[in-house]
């Protein structure tokens, strides 16, 4: 087995890169029809939630259509927009692959859509939240190539053993980020704009810290995987998260190595404060219904 937890290569049917034929041809009516389901769903509540990048890369791939896309559709555009392309993979894939597949401009997404029973709530990251939660931010360039970047320093962070601080920055960004704009905050995370609850939850509740961006913060902060965020990152612009991510980390892990995690809803003098949260859905227990994954 490999330090995450996988097995020395890549499933039957699988290539060495551990990609899949997506298989499109082969989905039912009825997963077509989850898809669409999810679809309307999410568009009806993004408008004045999610960034305009997402809301402009949703209607440059026109995901909808009759259902699950065909990669090698979508991918026509994506690739002509910023050289990126989505590539079909079993599931959850080994570091050194999913970093690898960033650095050369792929994205790999799973190829299964969840059943009917769980549109709130999924564990594993479906086709719903890889293509439409990430897929729309990467036809815009900036994005695009700090998705790129982040690979490159995946592959470093691996050999010098700070892969637990960088996949904090992948989180708190890629997946649950928050974007600064003059009329408040939006969404461009995809854990959240692939979830109908989170999507409230993150803009509107009074719960949650939402802090301003900080590298060095954001890779000390511990992050929840089972339910709703305690925090979340605002970032100023995407353009800013780019120059930050193509700085070299090397001073900034020397330093992490001596400093202490801190607390997941903790509150710092150094904090850019945007919301102070409660903090009240954590302390009453909270629950499994972010369709985030």
């Amino acid at each position: 087995m490999s330090a995450d937890g996988f097995s020395s290569g890549p499933p039957p049917g699988a290539a060495a890169d551990w990609t899949i034929d997506q298989g499109w041809e082969n989905y039912a009516q009825a997963e077509h029809d989850v898809w669409i389901t999810l679809y309307e769903r999410q568009t009806a509540l993004l408008p004045g939630r999610a960034c305009d990048e997402f809301l402009r890369g949703l209607d440059a791939l026109d995901l909808h259509r009759s259902g699950i896309p065909d990669f090698k559709r979508i991918n026509e555009e994506l690739q002509r927009l910023t050289g990126w392309s989505v590539v079909a993979v079993p599931g959850l894939v080994p570091d050194d692959v999913f970093f690898d597949h960033l650095a050369n401009r792929r994205f790999p997404a799973g190829q299964f859509i969840r059943k009917p029973h769980e549109l709130d709530y999924l564990q594993e990251p479906d086709i719903f939240h890889d293509v439409f939660g990430h897929v729309p931010m990467l036809t815009d360039p900036t994005f695009a190539d700090y998705m790129q970047a982040y690979g490159q320093g995946g592959q470093r962070a691996l050999g010098l053993g700070r892969l637990a601080n960088l996949a904090r920055l992948y989180w708190y960004t890629v997946e649950f980020g928050l974007l600064e704009t003059k009329a408040g905050p939006r969404i461009y995370g995809a854990g959240i704009v692939s979830s109908r609850t989170e999507s409230i939850f993150a803009l509107d509740d009074p719960s949650p810290n939402r802090i301003g961006f900080d590298l060095e913060r954001v890779m000390r902060t511990p992050y929840r995987i089972d339910d709703f965020q305690q925090v979340y990152f605002v970032i100023p612009s995407i353009q800013t998260l780019q120059e930050v991510t193509l700085r070299d980390f090397g001073a900034l892990y020397d330093r992490l190595a001596g400093a202490s995690d801190l607390g997941i809803a903790e509150i710092t003098s150094a904090d850019r404060v945007i919301t102070a949260g409660s903090q009240a859905y954590a302390k009453a227990g909270g629950r499994l219904a972010s369709a985030g994954g």
